[in-house]
């Protein structure tokens, strides 16, 4: 047997993070982890450092780097803290390869770490397309790092176009589950809990992506980060309605072939594909499959952009160019955070990111500085909305403000 591959993983204790740590796993001695972080689940780092020793570990919580500079003290581990800590695991030596698996804006600089150190990139944080993509793509060309997404969209994508060179692309259709609400009359939006917007249908996943996945922002982001990756204009992107979520996606070519990658709804199967692409070795444990003859039916729609102007709004901000991205993004974490705790209702999400993409003005010069400066600007302007909100407007009122 080979050597086995190092990586490192950004965001361990979230739940991509324990997915890959599952994958490591079921592929015995064909990965090694040698580089963990978490932000502030210091007890889950902890459990996970002492079951799979790596070399050094970081926690962005500073507080809480005591508690696991003493539970690895009779390890050799190295233990560091805050966000250079959590960088240097990203390029830390030994690995080849960086899982970048935590949520929103934070995931942007060890990427950025990472890439600058020469690292396979496997991405599972579309922040760092979505916000900074103007900044993370030419670098990333520029060291020659590949950038393996982990999103199952992508991933499907990716290995769709291993059928066809980019510029025989017709198109690209994202597919979407359409989350909880999408038979749901729009007159009904006003009352939907957080409870009911977390109770995803197929997937198990962090708070804030659940509720993306409601309002199908997640499936915006998905627009912007395929057009970053693969070079595809987002005109000729599309996203479809399909609730099974076997089909993740598929890649039209201009000569009528349409290549679709199939697959059980299961995070493990894109994390391996990235982790060991170009090659699929046989894992210990058989993965979940997808099985046709048990599978009754695979169906299609077209999203309602009245009732789901997330779409649109990102497609806007990426027409926007430079901080567009970062706004978005911004505006909608604050968002997203106010309406689980109860602070502003469902529809406002939305409303309250096309205001922040109304105020914002993208400046002249596009670099990290800028791009941290617009997600600041954006949290404390939503911030600042949901603080002094605007009169409630009637639903057709809203539908027209964003157009």
């Amino acid at each position: 047997m080979s050597d086995p591959l190092n990586i490192c993983i950004v965001g361990s204790t979230g739940s991509i993070g324990r997915s890959t740590l599952e994958v490591v796993r079921r592929y015995r001695g064909r990965l090694r982890v040698v580089g963990l972080t978490a932000g502030t689940n210091v007890e889950k780092l902890i459990e996970q450092a002492l079951a799979f020793r790596p070399e050094i570990v970081a926690i962005r919580d500073e507080a809480g780097c005591r508690r696991l500079r003493d539970a690895l003290a009779h390890t050799d581990i190295v233990v560091l803290s805050g966000d250079e800590g959590v960088c240097s695991v990203a390029a830390h030596v030994s690995a080849r390869t960086t899982v970048i698996s935590v949520v929103g804006f934070a995931g942007v600089r060890p990427t950025l770490a990472a890439i600058t150190a020469g690292k396979t990139v496997a991405l599972a944080n579309k922040e760092s397309v979505v916000a900074a993509g103007p900044v993370v793509m030419p670098l990333a060309q520029e060291h020659r790092v590949p950038i393996i997404p982990i999103d199952s969209e992508h991933s499907a994508i990716h290995q769709c176009l291993r059928a066809g060179r980019t510029d025989e692309v017709a198109r690209i259709i994202l597919t979407a589950s359409g989350g909880p609400f999408r038979q749901r009359p729009a007159g009904a939006f006003d009352t939907i809990t957080p409870q009911e917007a977390l109770a995803h249908p197929t997937w198990r996943m962090g708070p804030r992506i659940t509720i993306d996945s409601a309002t199908l922002m997640n499936k915006g982001f998905e627009i912007i980060e395929a057009a970053w990756l693969f070079g595809i204009d987002p005109d000729r992107i599309d996203v479809v309605i399909h609730p099974q979520s076997i089909v993740h996606s598929l890649v039209e070519f201009h000569d009528g072939s349409t290549m679709a990658q199939l697959g059980a709804p299961d995070m493990t199967v894109p994390i391996a594909y990235a982790l060991f692409y170009p090659e699929r070795p046989e894992p210990a444990a058989r993965p979940p499959i997808f099985d046709p003859l048990t599978t009754a039916r695979l169906d299609f729609e077209q999203p309602d952009a009245e009732r789901f102007p997330a779409l649109a709004l990102a497609r806007r901000a990426h027409a926007m160019g430079g901080t567009g991205g970062a706004v978005l993004n911004a505006a909608d974490e604050v968002a997203v955070g106010a309406f689980l705790n109860g602070t502003v209702r469902f529809p406002q999400i939305t409303e309250f990111v096309s205001d922040a993409l109304d105020a914002h003005r993208v400046p002249g010069t596009i670099d990290i500085d800028a791009l941290e400066n617009a997600d600041r600007w954006a949290r404390q302007y939503v911030m600042s909305r949901i603080e002094q909100p605007k009169p409630r407007a009637s639903r057709e009122t809203r539908i027209t403000e964003l157009r």
